[in-house]
């Protein structure tokens, strides 16, 4: 392995090993002479498998971390996706912040690898380089109607309301009374608790002045969740779903016979997923309490799980200029366990409806060509981090291993590739000469015309989006311009 290694680097044999000084603990130090020892390496995406993988990379005592990210803003995900009425997961931004202060660290916003500068332009800058960079992409229905007015993906969806540039545009027409969204995963409970929830509710989060707008005209009373197997394998958690059963104003519609026989199935499956199914099984088929009977007679909203039905069509108005309704297709389970699967009875339902949104899952795009990727899976392909093929290259989160698991998964995943790098490092896998890092990318964005973000300029945007919200009783008022971003930091 370390003959090809150095072989590619264009490096001739040189020793795997060299002696530490006497009297010296031996350490990843002694892999870097005296001018030598500083380990360069950078991270592209600053969401939390970046973060985290930087913060691992940090645990080597001379090793400097650059993390490039396309938006002039860090924090990927959990400023982007994260649902702004769920302020307590975005405190991980201050274990995110303590990293980038590190003096080894630098944040570098604005800089779109793959356009900007090029994979192998960085791995000439580098000792090492980490692809952080998510699923920026959605999986597509691949149905007929698909393409129509009034349909979304749940990720543009959330990216409107959460402020992400690319989804401003969007405008969703609200004045519909029936949506559908299509999937049953957190994504999905995310954007029908948004779209129920009342605007009251909302003004003292961080959820875009725009997006609230819209929300506070919009005349939505019944959110439908599709999902192609049944309660069982629903992909939400029950934190999630017991924020549904209680959001104010709205009702849950569960049919009972959607349940039978499940009862004994729940004692079979692990502990998670039985009281997911029990809370279920019991807002379906147990009647409420009195209390609870009273909130549910007035609620003006509702929303619902529909179980066992595939996506056919989405179904055009009679003019066909947008979607009036989704025609699914009744399935029913095959198989055991994981190996379950929903395979079609030959019944078909439609479903009318004025919004649809997909939410069937997250997928990562290609970066750049030099870099293996797998379509089909939607990664890059690697072992335990290390990028299959190309010594010196590493991914982790949701590149690495595809758009699964909440963000304590991803901290695991992050810090498991930065001990592979740190562990190739000791091995004397990676080139051992000095590497120019930052001042040799520094130099190529200067001549193309891109002026990168530093953490101290997201300070000054982050000092001004919570000036923004104060006035409103709001955490902050989000920018959402990417060019009046860079004019406030004068730019």
């Amino acid at each position: 392995m370390a003959s090809r290694c150095w072989r590619w680097w264009g490096l001739s044999a040189w020793p795997r090993t060299r002696l530490p000084p006497a009297g010296s603990t031996p350490s990843f130090r002694h892999h870097f002479s005296t001018q030598e020892k500083t380990p360069q390496i950078c991270v592209v995406g600053s969401g939390p498998a970046g973060f985290y993988t930087a913060q691992h990379l940090l645990k080597h005592p001379q090793a400097h971390v650059d993390i490039y990210e396309k938006q002039p803003v860090p924090f990927g995900l959990v400023r982007f996706g994260v649902a702004p009425d769920h302020p307590e997961v975005k405190n991980v931004i201050n274990t995110f912040t303590q990293t980038a202060h590190s003096g080894r660290c630098a944040f570098w916003g604005n800089v779109e690898v793959g356009r900007d500068v090029t994979v192998p332009e960085l791995r000439e800058a580098y000792h090492a380089v980490v692809l952080s960079y998510g699923a920026e992409d959605h999986r597509a229905l691949e149905i007929p109607g698909e393409e129509l007015p009034g349909v979304f993906s749940a990720r543009a969806f959330v990216g409107w309301y959460n402020g992400l540039p690319e989804n401003q545009e969007l405008e969703p027409d609200l004045s519909c009374d029936t949506a559908v969204i299509l999937g049953q995963g957190n994504v999905a409970l995310d954007v029908a608790r948004i779209l129920l929830t009342p605007p009251e509710h909302l003004e003292r989060t961080d959820i875009t002045k725009a997006a609230l707008g819209v929300l506070r005209q919009s005349r939505v009373k019944t959110v439908w969740l599709v999902g192609r197997r049944g309660p069982l394998q629903v992909a939400f958690t029950i934190k999630e779903l017991r924020e549904m059963i209680q959001l104010p104003g709205a009702r849950p519609i569960l049919d009972p016979a959607d349940f039978l026989g499940l009862q004994d199935k729940i004692k079979e499956v692990p502990r998670p997923r039985k009281r997911l199914t029990e809370l279920l099984f019991r807002t379906a088929t147990e009647k409420p309490g009195p209390e609870e009977a009273v909130r549910q007679a007035s609620a003006s909203r509702a929303w619902g799980l529909r179980f066992f039905r595939s996506p056919q069509q989405v179904l055009p108005s009679p003019d066909g200029r947008r979607a009036a309704g989704v025609r699914l297709a009744v399935t029913r389970l095959e198989g055991v366990d994981e190996a379950t699967r929903a395979v079609p009875t030959g019944d078909i339902e439609d479903l009318p409806c004025g919004l649809v949104l997909s939410s069937i899952g997250y997928k990562s795009r290609p970066v750049d060509p030099s870099v293996p990727f797998d379509s089909k899976l939607g990664v890059i392909p690697n072992v335990e981090g290390r990028v299959m093929d190309v010594p010196g290259l590493y991914c982790s989160g949701w590149v690495k291993r595809g758009p699964t698991g909440v963000i304590a998964t991803t901290m695991t995943d992050s810090f498991l590739t930065g001990q592979m790098l740190l562990q190739d490092l000791k091995a004397g896998l990676l080139p051992s000469g000095p590497r120019p890092g930052y001042a040799a990318i520094q130099a190529l964005l200067s001549s193309r015309g891109v002026q990168p973000v530093s953490f101290s300029d997201w300070e000054k945007l982050d000092a001004e989006e919570v000036a923004r919200g104060q006035g409103t009783g709001k955490p902050r008022e989000k920018l959402v311009d990417p060019q009046e971003m860079l004019r406030l930091l004068g730019h």
